[in-house]
């Protein structure tokens, strides 16, 4: 996966008496409160890059030997503060797919722009996420995937968007154009024989490679990068149609025969009741079947007929549940008249 290194400075950020500062030999002048974090820095490096910094400081009383800034609704907490603080400082921080977009995030909410510095923080990290993350595929899934933690960051910030249009886009392309991810291509080696023909082993690899990466998903990021894919109109229906059925299988345990539960839903179980869970799988089902290709054969009767059983027991909507009716009969009928 990709990553980009900025600063050069070694780390000098310690830890006393739960107090983080900087090591320097200029005396700090400003504490800055994050989510009950202290932060005893300096207002000559913050301050030249960090617009909303200059506002609050010019907005508070300078009378004490240290001004205090309060900022309590810091988007990614201490971690993404520190990360640009550092940034100030010229110290290295390494960006990642993993911690690009909290870090986007905290570059908005410090307004770190070119009109306070030239490259400043969030010049650098969209150039890093255009060039770079937006062109890995595993980058563009696991980025996509932590938008989910600042909802309206993202979409203000058109992250979210520009990662479903990444994803659908190496979908809809050959996947001999695509970066995959290593855990891809290995499976790739596993199923395919060496034996085989380069034609053969080739055809093997096109068919439906991004659906497992792509069940990493949760139903609403899920749901719209689906969407996209779809409105590309290149991919076989079959195609989409098992996609569906292994993002069913792994989040939803009425239609996995092992009845897998992953890790999370299984740890967010113990505080959530039941209803709760009950009413997310509903939704996750009925979103699986508003996305099952028009179609006939597209998925086959027995995927269908599960899909029915659990929206029986997960008491779906009536029109959801007509709809999955109504394609049984007509695949049971094909059936039959075969």
């Amino acid at each position: 996966m990709k990553f980009m290194k900025l600063g050069s400075r070694p780390d000098t950020f310690f830890t006393t008496e739960a107090v983080r500062s900087v090591s320097s030999e200029v005396s700090s002048d400003i504490i800055i409160q994050v989510k009950g974090s202290r932060y005893l820095l300096h207002k000559f490096p913050l301050l030249s890059k960090c617009s909303r910094l200059q506002r609050l400081c010019s907005e508070s009383p300078d009378s004490s030997q240290h001004q205090i800034v309060q900022l309590p609704d810091f988007p990614g907490g201490v971690e993404a503060f520190e990360l640009c603080a550092k940034f100030c400082y010229g110290i290295t921080i390494t960006l990642s797919a993993y911690n690009i977009v909290s870090a986007r995030c905290a570059a908005e909410y410090l307004q770190m722009t070119e009109d306070v510095e030239k490259g400043n923080l969030i010049y650098k990290i969209e150039v890093f996420f255009n060039s770079c993350i937006l062109h890995g595929w595993k980058d563009s899934i696991v980025t996509l995937q932590s938008t989910k933690a600042y909802p309206l960051w993202s979409e203000d910030l058109e992250i979210t968007s520009r990662c479903i249009e990444a994803i659908a886009s190496k979908v809809l392309t050959h996947p001999s154009k695509v970066s995959l991810s290593h855990s891809y291509s290995r499976r790739g080696r596993d199923d395919i024989s060496y034996n085989g023909s380069e034609s053969q082993r080739h055809k093997a690899a096109s068919k439906g490679w991004w659906a497992e990466d792509m069940a990493e998903l949760g139903i609403e990021l899920y749901w719209r990068t689906m969407i996209a894919i779809k409105s590309g109109g290149k991919i076989p229906t079959s195609l989409i149609g098992d996609a569906l059925k292994i993002y069913a299988s792994r989040w939803l345990p009425n239609i996995s025969r092992h009845r897998h539960v992953n890790k999370e839903e299984a740890s967010d179980s113990d505080s959530d009741s039941a209803s709760e869970i009950t009413s997310k799988h509903r939704l996750l089902l009925e979103s699986i079947i508003s996305l099952l290709p028009a179609e006939r054969g597209a998925v086959s009767c027995s995927f269908l007929l599960k899909l029915l059983k659990a929206a029986n027991i997960l008491n779906a909507s009536s029109s959801s549940k007509m709809e999955l009716a109504r394609r049984v009969g007509l695949q049971l009928e094909e059936a039959t008249s075969q």
